[in-house]
């Protein structure tokens, strides 16, 4: 059976992707991923191609591994601090660099995981910051509404 490469484009057959050591690694943790992440892992590791030859079966390997160990874990390192990253983060992530090769903002091939990390790490400022203005809404919120409880029929606020 053929199979095609969505990132490059090249055909094999299933039984030499299994056969070859490499490749079959590559195959296995691209099944430990699991739903979108697969594929998106695959679009994103092809951004490591070199220009002018192939990306490698024991290279695609190791650097599928090293996303599944990371997103698996839970966490990240970058300039020496851990930061815990969340699956939706991660897929945010890959969407965005696929969108920036595609607007060819992007400058490829990726060398290493660093600008991903970047926008993982971004993604989840974005999010804390929102979680604290939600969370100062409730707040005013609740306040206000303390408030209007304490009102009594005439309108004024009893104490």
């Amino acid at each position: 059976m053929k199979t095609r490469c969505p990132c490059c484009g090249s055909e094999n057959s299933l039984d030499a992707l299994v056969n070859h050591d490499a490749a079959r690694a590559a195959l296995w943790e691209l099944t430990k991923l699991g739903d979108e992440m697969t594929q998106l892992a695959v679009t994103y590791v092809g951004m490591f191609r070199p220009e002018k030859s192939s990306l490698t079966f024991s290279r695609m390997a190791k650097l599928l591994e090293e996303l599944r160990v990371q997103i698996d874990d839970g966490w990240i390192e970058r300039n020496g601090q851990r930061h815990e990253t969340s699956r939706a983060a991660w897929i945010h992530a890959f969407r965005t660099l696929i969108e920036r090769r595609a607007t060819g903002a992007l400058s490829l091939p990726l060398k290493s995981h660093g600008y991903l990390y970047e926008v993982i790490l971004s993604c989840q400022l974005q999010q804390a910051q929102a979680a604290q203005i939600e969370a100062k809404g409730s707040q005013s919120m609740n306040g206000l509404l303390s408030l209007e409880s304490m009102k009594v029929a005439d309108g004024s606020i009893h104490q």
